[in-house]
This record gives C-alpha cells, structure tokens and sequence, in this order.
C-alpha cells in the first residue's frame, strides 16, 4: 500500500475538478458544452499518448524517478488550477488557456505516476506479487475517484475552485517529498525490447481487456440516460453497487489468481460479468437493474489484473513498465470509443440496446482469453 498509495494520490487529484469542470466552464465561464467537454477529456488523450512513455520511463530510468516526476507534474497541474481560478475574468481566454493547460500537465502526471507505482511496487516487492499490486493499485485508482469527485464538488460551492488546487498542490507535494524519501529499487540493465515488439506481445491481452471494459464503460456512461429513459430513480445507487462489488471481489478474491492462474481466472469473471449486463439488459425495474450492476462489477474486478499478469509474463522483466504502460493503454482506449460507439447503437436501437452491445463485447473478450489459454497450454505442454 506504500506502493500504490501514489496512485490514491494520482487519482484523487484527478477526481477532485471531475465533476466541476463542465459545469463551471458552461456556466460560470460562459463557454459552449463542446469546449467544456474537451476541458475534460482532453487529459485523458494526455495520458493516452504518454502511457507507453512514462513505461520506458519506468524500466530506463527507474520507477521511483517515474513516481517522482509523476507527483510533481500533479503538483503543478494543481498550480496551474489554481491560476486559471485566479485569472478566469482578465482576460477570459487566459482562464481557459491555464486550465487547458492543467489537463494536460495532469495527464501525464497520471501516466508517470500510477505506472511508476505500480511497477515500483512489483519490484520492490517481487514478480510473484504482481496480481496483488496491480489489484490493490486498482482499488486505490477507484476509491480515490469515488472520494475525490464529491469532495470537490463540496469543496468548489464553499470556497470555490481555487481551493480545489491548494489542495491539490499540499496533497500532491507531500507525496512528492514522501517518494523522495521512500528507498529505490534497482534499474535492470540489459537490451530492453523494442516497443513495437512488447506491443505485439501484450495486443492481445489488451484486446481481452478493452472488450471486457465496454460493460463498466457503457455503465458509468450510459446509466444515468437509461434510468431517466425508464422512469427511474436511484441511477447513482446502480453506480454505487458495480463500485461495491467491484473492491470486495478485489480484497477478498485476489489471492485467486496467485492459485489458480490468470486465465482460468479471468474466464469466470467474464462469465459473472457477462451475466450482471445480461441482467441490465433485461431488467424490468431499477432493483433488477441494481443487481445486474453489482454482479458486473464483482465479475470484472479481477480482468485487469488476471490478464495483466499474464501479459507481463510474454515480457523480460526489464522492459515490463513498458508492458504495464501499453496494456493500461486498451483500458483508455475501451473508455474513449464506448462513447461515440455506444451512442450510436443507442441512436439507432434505443437505450436497452446498449447493454445487448456490452454483452456481445465481453463474450468477444471471453472467446480471445479462451484462445490466449489454449494457446498457453500448448505452449507449457511442449515445454
């Protein structure tokens, strides 16, 4: 937890302005909704480009440096926050410029960060560890998000968005000077594998977990309209069940993986998965729509980090931070194109739909981690 309490850090400054920015751009700045939205996603493009980057990073230089560089790329962002709420009226464009700004300087703040943590941790601590680093990174990255979003929104109607950046700057610095102090782990020298051949190594896992995304990403997306489609109260609660289920499968069900593999893992959470969206997808009323999002996030909990280990294992372990960087890649990648994708279906099919197109997703990613299992048998057989 020493470990991944970086990325707690990483992720609750990205939490903290999440749900304020749209709004106080549209509203209070007098901006359009598409430019508010750009605000908002144009970090997650920062940390998509810079993933790969902050691996090599990692196995180059050495993770605690990634950590560091991490930390003070949020500290700054944080800075950069606070200036856009001081300077937001003179001139206009100066407020939008810094908190542009901010996004992206946090983007790669979470790149360098949650990879430098995670990798740091497995070092630290052993290759045989890394299921529980990276499911216990997984749970910081989420409590942290679910913490931070209403904190800030507290925090921004009682003193305004400026001091959603002191805090940002006071949280984000002490981790700073905390990694500083923290003991490195050794850099492993050797020939490092090009990238395009860890990427070629790592797709196809990746592509497990991007399809076996879609049904948190058509959750936390698309929920809320369904409901509101329905007639329903209570979409947040849904939410609020997935993220439940989703830490305690992860606290109690890790060791898991340890005993009986990545794969075979993997395969009955996308079958539990498979069956919580079917569930939304026939739900008749929001208690059944609940359940199914609770049976969703309890089954994927464990797809990231069942597949990653597996993945990491098709890779020398002096070039694994750049393993982590591209396989964490397929998770933003499966969160950037739900959207405009899901939409469609709902444009074309109604909002029911977009669960029926969540549950052909994760039966596809089912069908990719049964042939990557085959594959591996075969393999440990000729062996």
């Amino acid at each position: 937890m020493s470990y991944t309490a970086f990325t707690f850090v990483v992720y609750l400054s990205i939490g903290l302005p999440l749900a304020i920015l749209p709004e106080y751009v549209h509203l209070r700045m007098g901006y359009s909704a598409a430019l508010a939205g750009l605000v908002v996603s144009i970090q997650y493009i920062a940390t998509f480009l810079s993933r790969p980057w902050a691996g090599r990073i990692s196995d180059h230089i050495g993770a605690k440096i990634a950590v560091e560089r991490g930390m003070a790329a949020c500290t700054a962002s944080g800075v950069l926050l606070l200036a856009a709420a001081v300077l937001h009226r003179t001139p206009a464009w100066l407020g939008i410029a810094f908190l542009l700004a901010s996004r992206l300087v946090l983007g790669v703040g979470e790149s360098l960060g949650s990879t430098g943590a995670t990798l740091w941790g497995i070092t630290a601590l052993g290759p045989e560890h890394t299921a529980k680093v990276i499911a216990y990174n997984g749970v910081c990255t989420y409590g942290a998000l679910a913490l931070g979003a209403p904190l800030g929104v507290v925090m921004e109607q009682q003193w305004g968005l400026a001091s959603v950046g002191w805090v940002t700057i006071a949280v984000c610095g002490a981790s700073l000077l905390f990694a500083a102090a923290k003991k490195p782990v050794p850099v492993i020298h050797g020939e490092h594998l090009p990238f395009r051949d860890v990427l070629g190594r790592v797709m196809p896992h990746g592509m497990g977990l991007a399809l076996g995304g879609v049904g948190y990403s058509v959750l936390a997306t698309f929920v809320t309209l369904f409901y509101a489609s329905r007639h329903w109260n209570g979409a947040a609660l849904c939410l609020t069940a997935f993220g439940v289920t989703f830490i305690a499968a992860r606290l109690l069900f890790i060791h898991t993986i340890d005993r009986f593999g990545g794969f075979p893992v993997t395969v009955v959470c996308l079958i539990v998965e498979s069956a919580g969206v079917l569930l939304l997808w026939l739900a008749a009323s929001s208690t059944m729509a609940m359940a199914g999002a609770a049976l969703a996030g309890f089954g994927y909990s464990l797809v990231f980090p069942a597949l990653g280990v597996e993945a990491v294992k098709h890779v020398p372990e002096r070039s694994r931070g750049t393993a982590l960087g591209v396989y964490t890649v397929f998770a933003d990648v499966s969160f950037f194109l739900v959207g405009p994708s899901a939409g469609a279906v709902i444009g074309a099919f109604g909002y029911r739909s977009v669960f029926l197109f969540a549950l052909i997703c994760v039966a596809a990613a089912l069908g990719i981690v049964l042939v990557l299992a085959r594959a591996g048998r075969r393999i440990a057989t000729a062996a």
